[in-house]
């Protein structure tokens, strides 16, 4: 018997919780790459393409020499020339050119892909079955530009005329503990082929992901809480929303500036879960 959060003939909510000390989660390149933040509330914001990338990334890590678990958006790749591949592959059929994707690549199998594109029209766009959210901290958060400098120039011009000091900067957060969500359709997970297998290496690399996506620019950044809600069947016996609400964050110490996940505490509904619902906790760090 399948493991409920294993099932890809079931939906699935998740909840993630991470945190960020000292870094730079997101940076937003129209912005100087200052940390992401909502501008009214001044929460932070990590965008789901980021997430994605790190999943990415983590799944080549994982499966990088399993052919069934290449990654389409990957650098260093052209997609129109993937596309091509699989249009090569099957003439004339589009449907058949998605299907050989899917196959091929875990990304489009898990997150779909718009694939209209090149010089043959492309092979039209996939509906993926994994959803993610923005991630959003549960506090506004304080974006800081830190001036750093370092011993040489970029240019020997500059070094010949005695410069010997180069400034930069660096933006970053002191904390901010980060809330994203994630929706798993089981009706599109078998159009597009997902497997028990897939979910499991989908759990596990976001389970890792921060561990092997580690760069000074990002600080100390570590996921404190991955929660999935079960459903019984393919559509679901509950909205997706009373069970993601069912997990409320509230800080401990409301006049202290929360340095950790710890300055906050993590409650549960304590009524029981919807029949038909499971919950499995594949990351806590709350004691």
């Amino acid at each position: 018997m399948t493991t409920a959060h294993l099932d890809p003939t079931r939906r699935h909510d998740a909840v993630l919780l991470f945190d960020v000390a000292d870094g730079n989660p997101n940076g937003d390149p129209d912005a100087a790459n200052q940390p992401r933040t909502d501008d009214e509330t001044g929460q932070g914001l990590v965008t789901d393409v980021a997430i994605k990338r790190k999943i990415r990334d983590t799944v080549s890590l994982l499966r990088g020499d399993d052919e069934r678990y290449g990654i389409f958006v990957e650098a260093g790749y052209a997609l129109n020339t993937r596309i091509e591949a699989a249009l090569k592959a099957n003439p004339g059929k589009t449907d058949e050119a998605q299907q050989w994707l899917c196959q091929h690549y875990f990304d489009i199998r898990m997150f779909g892909g718009v694939l209209s594109t090149g010089r043959s029209g492309g092979a039209g766009q996939v509906r993926g079955p994994l959803q993610l959210t923005f991630a959003r901290s549960i506090d506004p958060v304080l974006p800081t530009d830190h001036t750093i400098t370092r011993v040489t120039q970029t240019r020997q011009e500059d070094v010949d005329k005695g410069e010997r000091t180069e400034i930069g900067s660096k933006w970053t957060v002191p904390y901010g503990l980060y809330r994203a969500h994630a929706f798993f359709s089981a009706p599109r997970a078998g159009k597009t082929g997902v497997t028990s297998d897939d979910l499991a290496v989908l759990w596990q690399a976001i389970g890792v992901m921060f561990d092997h996506d580690r760069a000074a620019t990002r600080g100390e950044m570590k996921l404190c809480g991955l929660y999935v809600f079960s459903h019984r069947d393919a559509l679901g016996v509950a909205p997706s929303a009373a069970l993601t609400q069912r997990l409320t964050l509230a800080r401990v110490d409301p006049d202290k500036a929360p340095r950790t996940h710890t300055d906050y505490t993590r409650v549960w509904d304590a009524s029981p879960l919807p029949d038909g619902v499971e919950l499995t906790k594949l990351v806590d760090l709350w004691p």
